[in-house]
């Protein structure tokens, strides 16, 4: 496998790219003074990038994951994250089993 000079250029581009971007985010980010509305948006980005990549992939392999899925989200609601884990985890093997 060879690795010709424009595309390890444009990796490395890519790379410094999505650093500075990461790093200027964490940088900015102390120094912003927020109304609390745009606070309370900011914290809602998290758990909204986590549903958008969870949901497709519940959704569209079958029947066993998407039910797994809603018991996983209904333990969130009443157990801390390896608790929730592991729940979505029994839930998808014993579904998959029916």
């Amino acid at each position: 496998m060879t690795l010709d000079p424009q595309n390890l250029l444009a990796i490395l581009g890519m790379a410094i790219a999505t650093y500075a971007t990461r790093i200027a985010g964490l940088a900015l980010a102390g120094r912003l003074d927020l109304s609390p509305r745009a606070q309370a948006a900011f914290d809602a980005i998290p758990p909204a990038v986590l549903i958008a990549v969870i949901a497709p992939s519940a959704l569209a392999t079958g029947w066993a994951e998407t039910a797994a899925a809603a018991v996983a989200a209904l333990a969130a609601t009443r157990l801390p994250l390896l608790g929730v884990v592991a729940a979505g985890v029994v839930a998808v093997v014993c579904f998959r089993a029916i």
